[in-house]
């Protein structure tokens, strides 16, 4: 298993390896241990499976806040999408700014997403299906978000041709911008 830093260093792509042969392949997509020798100490309670027919679906920017906030473990079983992280960690060197990763089947990549960051990704290809581990459970309550199109943030969403705007839920298109949330994440806390 390989572990890369992005240019926020907190954000991780993570690449198991995969062995292949005239049957298939095989590969081990999640180790405990193999991530604690990398230094990722996390405990996985959850798994989500989502998948999205059209390509240019976008989903995020997603978060829960304290006490239920949660590190998530993001893959790509069918197709490929844009994954972004956003740090939302009040006094952090890097607050309000984004990394981005195409994360993919076909790559084989993963990307790992701590607390205090928001998380989205546009779908590039057909029927594409991510799934995620998270460490903690779902609970409505400290669902929250950030708008996609955030103009602080400026993030480049890479739309597919022909597309002007993801397609987006409802609850998607009416997040807020991150300068009218209240500080959930303290950096260093």
């Amino acid at each position: 298993m390989q572990v890369e830093a992005l240019e926020i260093p907190e954000i991780k792509i993570i690449r198991p390896r995969k062995f292949g042969d005239h049957r298939g392949f095989f590969s081990e997509t999640y180790n405990k241990k193999a991530l604690a020798d990398a230094g990722i100490h996390l405990d996985f309670v959850q798994d989500n499976h989502s998948m999205s027919a059209t390509p240019g679906t976008l989903r995020g920017l997603h978060f829960q806040i304290p006490p239920m906030a949660q590190d998530k473990l993001v893959r790509v079983v069918k197709g490929a999408v844009f994954d972004v992280a956003v740090d939302i960690r009040t006094g952090s060197p890097t607050y309000g700014k984004w990394v981005g990763a195409t994360i993919s089947a076909a790559e084989w990549n993963q990307i790992l997403v701590p607390v205090g960051f928001a998380h989205g990704f546009l779908t590039l290809e057909p029927d594409t299906e991510v799934e995620y581990k998270v460490t903690n459970l779902y609970a409505p309550d400290c669902d929250k978000g950030i708008a996609w199109n955030d103009p602080d943030l400026g993030i480049t969403w890479p739309l597919p041709d022909g597309l002007d705007a993801p397609v987006l839920s409802d609850k998607d298109g009416r997040q807020p911008l991150l300068r009218e949330c209240p500080d959930w994440f303290t950096f260093g806390a």
